[in-house]
């Protein structure tokens, strides 16, 4: 009888460890990546589109645009789009110039980053990527201004 009761007891709290286990086991999945939140490759490749019309159709900033052939406009959203992947967690490598050589002798103005800044905001807020998506996209965006401005 006591071994029957002790049996039950052990049965009891191995039971009850693996229940706890398999909660806690579940509580702690991590939270998709910025990449997986904000659609994916496709997901960020729209916003992209979006945000090279708009900076096409800004008049703050599209003369560094203009005269860009078809070949390099897809060149430009791809490595946008394979940048953005990278930097939030995707499978993507980016594998374009790092941005002080990308933008040496451009001399862009502080002006001419806020309206570029403004511009993927215009395309994130039309694809209703949420406001923390866009906080921290835009976080791990921003250091990149001094390797851009100025150079």
């Amino acid at each position: 009888m006591k071994g029957t009761r002790m049996l039950g007891w052990t049965l009891a709290l191995v039971f009850t460890a693996l229940t706890i286990g398999a909660c806690a086991t579940r509580q702690a999945e991590p939270e998709p990546t910025l990449y997986k939140r904000l659609g994916g490759r496709d997901g960020i490749a729209t916003v992209v589109d979006d945000f090279v019309a708009n900076v096409v159709a800004d008049a703050r900033v599209n003369a560094r645009f203009k005269g860009l052939q078809v070949p390099a406009v897809f060149k430009l959203k791809s490595n946008l789009s394979d940048q953005i992947c990278d930097a939030t967690g995707g499978p993507c490598s980016y594998l374009g110039r790092d941005m002080q050589t990308a933008h040496k002798g451009m001399k862009i103005s502080d002006a001419e980053w806020n309206a570029t800044v403004e511009n993927l905001v215009k395309a994130l807020d039309k694809h209703k990527v949420g406001a923390r998506e866009k906080s921290e996209l835009l976080g791990v965006l921003g250091p990149m201004k001094g390797a851009i401005v100025g150079q």
